[in-house]
């Protein structure tokens, strides 16, 4: 399973509530007539130290269960019963900027998630395990560890989404050279 992950701000003079409604309602488009290989949808308000200026925004989280999938989301999105709900989100839009990441633990349940933890492994790193990141407790329809696939702009290569601070991935239980930025996340949909 992957996920389209698309970081985004309003443009300059956009009122939040006008921009995350319209944001809410393409989101829920997609829910009603879902295209081929989506399995679901969130948009999330969230601080995005790595677009523009680092402060707040909204992060999108498209799951899909393969890059195929991602293509035809790509054509469903702007096509017939998308469309108006995806230009009316668009046109409101500012700075953006997005990756592709895979599912590695967890469940695609987005709805009690209130922080992301972005980890980012040390140049010439060897992996510890990936699953020491969800030790502690944290089970795993509580909690959705993602790899980066494709960058497509900055962004750190693990996203652990859950809704407590997880011990595994303080900075103290990390591996030597890791660090891990922690930033919260308010759920609009999902």
């Amino acid at each position: 399973m992957i996920a389209y992950v698309f970081w985004h701000r309003p443009a300059v003079g956009t009122e939040a509530a006008a921009y995350e409604a319209a944001q809410v309602h393409f989101h829920h488009s997609l829910a009603a007539h879902p295209p081929g290989g989506f399995v679901g949808s969130a948009c999330l308000r969230a601080q995005l130290p790595w677009l523009g200026d680092g402060g707040a925004g909204y992060e999108d989280w498209y799951v899909l269960e393969d890059f195929a999938a991602l293509g035809v989301l790509n054509e469903a999105a702007v096509g017939r019963g998308h469309a108006t709900a995806h230009d009316a989100a668009a046109r409101t839009m500012g700075d953006g900027t997005g990756s592709v990441y895979r599912l590695l633990d967890g469940f695609p349940s987005f709805a009690a998630v209130r922080l992301a933890t972005w980890i980012t492994p040390a140049s010439g790193r060897t992996d510890p395990l990936l699953e020491d990141f969800l030790v502690d407790g944290m089970a795993a329809q509580e909690a959705m560890l993602w790899r980066r696939q494709l960058a497509l702009g900055p962004a750190p290569e693990l996203c652990l989404l859950s809704g407590e601070l997880s011990d595994g991935a303080r900075d103290t239980r990390l591996a030597a050279g890791w660090s891990a930025t922690v930033a919260p996340r308010m759920p609009l949909t999902g």
